[in-house]
């Protein structure tokens, strides 16, 4: 886990940068959604965890959901296709 305290500031849009640190830590990339919680004292950014095994960054199909490692990128296409009721195999 991640935990730090950081102060950053709000530009005149309302905007915030989150710093590069956080985001690799993360792994919020651009595009990303954020979910937004807020009570009378606090504010709660969460990043919105993809239902994909697999997502394209910059060109290259990424495998980041945490799970096994030991399974070759055609047998993780299958599955995600299985998964969503597509055709597997090659």
């Amino acid at each position: 886990m991640y935990n730090t305290i950081m102060t950053i500031t709000i530009d005149k849009a309302g905007r915030v940068v989150i710093p590069k640190s956080l985001r690799e830590a993360l792994h919020i990339s651009p595009g990303d959604s954020l979910q937004v919680d807020s009570s009378a004292e606090a504010i709660t950014l969460r990043p919105i965890q993809e239902t994909a095994a697999l997502r394209k960054e910059n060109g290259f199909w990424v495998y980041r959901t945490g799970r096994r490692a030991d399974i070759s990128i055609p047998e993780l296409i299958d599955e995600d296709r299985a998964r969503r009721g597509g055709q597997g195999g090659r």
